[in-house]
């Protein structure tokens, strides 16, 4: 007695589902395979006013498969994030991704709107903590701000990186825009958006960083 996928399926679709399953499971094997990295950041790591494909985190993730790392980037960054937009994206981003490692890159707008030191710090720790907690690896990007606010401000806020760091043993990344700031040439028209030209120094610089951290995990 025939059965009844052989009554009502042709032989050649059978073959094709079955192909089909074939692929969808090397598919998801692949998937857990790969280790994620989280970014977790505002335009910096958008590539605002970049053209698809060429910011410092697609550059990044061509380095990686270069490399032949099987580690997928996952960039979670959004234009205008301050840190407490970050806390509430970052529970779902945990939960989905499960990632091995998280880049913490925000702040900047959190500064540049004056909101307080203790605001900020507080924001920035518990990001830390909800990552660490997740099991995945915390690195924490530095962030300087212009010095509109005064020298008082303008340090105690970047001493905020500096002794989260120190705290929960992190990796502390420099700010992405050490050098690069300084030169118009690498820089938008705003003067607060790196353009296409330094995207790609943005990467050389973190991959430096990052590849060390990252082979402690092959």
């Amino acid at each position: 007695m025939k059965s009844i996928t052989q009554l009502f399926l042709p032989g050649y679709l059978i073959n094709s589902l079955i192909i089909s399953m074939i692929f969808q499971a090397a598919y998801a094997n692949n998937e857990k395979t790969q280790q994620k990295l989280l970014i977790l950041g505002d335009s910096l790591s958008a590539a605002y006013g970049i053209k698809q494909g060429r910011g410092w985190v697609d550059l990044l993730q061509n380095k990686l498969s270069q490399s032949n790392k099987k580690i997928q980037i996952v960039n979670d960054s959004i234009s205008g994030d301050t840190t407490a937009n970050g806390l509430n994206r970052l529970p779902d981003a945990l939960q989905q991704h499960q990632p091995a490692w998280v880049i913490i890159e925000l702040g900047a707008n959190d500064g540049l709107r004056g909101l307080s030191i203790a605001h900020i710090r507080n924001n920035l720790q518990m990001l830390i903590k909800s990552s660490l907690a997740s099991g995945a690896e915390v690195l924490l990007m530095e962030i300087k701000i212009p010095p509109n606010y005064g020298k008082k401000y303008t340090r105690a806020f970047n001493r905020i990186y500096h002794k989260l760091a120190e705290q929960y043993d992190m990796v502390l990344l420099p700010f992405m825009l050490d050098e690069i700031a300084v030169k118009p040439e690498l820089m938008q028209a705003d003067g607060l958006h790196p353009n296409e030209q330094a995207q790609t120094i943005i990467s050389e610089n973190l991959w430096e960083m990052l590849e060390p951290v990252l082979r402690e995990k092959e």
